[in-house]
């Protein structure tokens, strides 16, 4: 079997919903497995991008009204916004190793401090009593209710990144890493705010380890097949002997990929799928589409990629025409959207992308979106 990189493209557009929008932010989220959340405005921007009628107050009401979106912690220890139904999968699939090493990092930076891990213990306990009894609260609020929350600690002394930290901001996130805490609605501002509340997580179903695997890979092949070993590893974060074994336990088969490599596909996977039209999207910073591969190749060349791209691997806005990343974007202080092609896609094309840049203004409105990772053409977009 082999797959084309037209054939990559036309699925990337349908499966991931740019090319043929849908209703809810649920959908949105399910059509990508999950929102990238470290951001929060990527959780709207991604969303919206994808919905027939693209706004903030649908994502808010899913997040913070009906839960049927839940932020949390997930692969590679990254924010991600889940589907509800998900979040066992993700939890048991990758948290645990993860909260191991979590744990030990922050024992090994509060421990000089001259607590020890029963002070934690009683610490978390505590937190938890209060959240139960006083219902959601600030990581402040919590921080008056329970003072050791702010005790601090200074980390890296004497080298340039040496920092002042408190117990509860590498505690709390912690919790949440457990399973037992879960960020809740956001508490003041506009929807690009980051501050929230923290709440008691609710009673999560019991998944063995492989199984949760071998469940979250069946949905990123569903969303993202075919694609490499290279791809799951560096998506899930997992060691390659985990993504092999969850690739077995799907009946996973093989396809060769146009331009080298072997790429995975469910083995009930249908190829032979319409074909779009031409699109234009303009996506956000850590947009799950283009953060979806590690190999990229084949929807965005390499010569973009130091424009788009931080030092530390974050995507920025990009433009999407057909199925590949041809620019990107950024807002200005005055709220204009701008953007930027990197190479020559015709008039129809251009045509397109402005009318995207348009609707995104519509819906944005008089809020101003600064993404947190900065990249070198985002940068010099918002400033022109």
């Amino acid at each position: 079997m082999r797959v084309s990189t037209r054939e990559r493209r036309a699925r990337l557009a349908l499966r991931h919903r740019l090319a043929v929008k849908v209703g809810t932010p649920e959908e949105a989220a399910d059509a990508v497995v999950a929102l990238h959340g470290t951001d929060p405005a990527t959780v709207f921007l991604s969303a919206g991008a994808r919905l027939l009628a693209p706004g903030p107050e649908p994502v808010e009401r899913a997040l913070y009204a009906e839960h049927t979106l839940v932020r949390m912690t997930g692969m590679r220890r990254t924010v991600f916004v889940v589907p509800a139904e998900l979040v066992p999968v993700v939890h048991h699939s990758s948290m645990p190793a993860i909260a191991r090493r979590e744990r030990a990092s922050f024992m090994k930076a509060f421990g000089p401090g001259g607590w020890d891990e029963a002070w934690f213990k009683d610490v978390e306990a505590s937190v938890l009593r209060i959240l139960a009894e006083a219902g959601d609260r600030t990581a402040a609020e919590l921080g008056v209710l329970e003072p050791r929350l702010r005790e601090q600690v200074k980390v890296a002394a004497g080298k340039p990144y040496e920092a002042v930290i408190s117990v509860g901001s590498r505690l709390l996130p912690l919790m949440a890493m457990d399973g037992v805490l879960v960020r809740r609605a956001r508490v003041s501002g506009t929807w690009v705010s980051g501050t929230h509340f923290w709440a008691l997580a609710p009673e999560m179903a019991e998944q063995a380890a492989d199984e949760a695997r071998a469940a979250l890979v069946a949905r990123w092949l569903a969303a993202f097949g075919p694609g490499t070993e290279a791809d799951l590893k560096w998506w899930t974060g997992w060691t390659l002997k985990d993504v092999r074994g969850a690739l077995a336990a799907v009946g996973a088969v093989t396809a060769e990929l146009e331009g080298g490599g072997t790429g995975y596909l469910l083995p009930d996977d249908d190829l032979t799928g319409a074909e779009p039209e031409p699109w234009a999207a303009l996506l956000p910073a850590l947009d799950p589409t283009p953060m979806g591969w590690q190999e990229r190749d084949w929807y965005l060349p390499g010569e973009h990629r130091a424009e788009l791209f931080d030092r530390s691997g974050n995507v920025g806005p990009t433009v999407w025409w057909d199925g590949r990343v041809v620019g990107g974007w950024a807002q200005r202080k005055d709220g204009e959207i701008v953007w930027r092609l990197l190479e020559d896609v015709g008039a129809d094309a251009k045509a397109a992308i402005a009318a995207e840049a348009e609707v995104l203004a519509s819906w944005v409105g008089e809020v101003r979106v600064t993404p947190r990772f900065r990249t070198p053409l985002e940068r010099t977009l918002s400033a022109s």
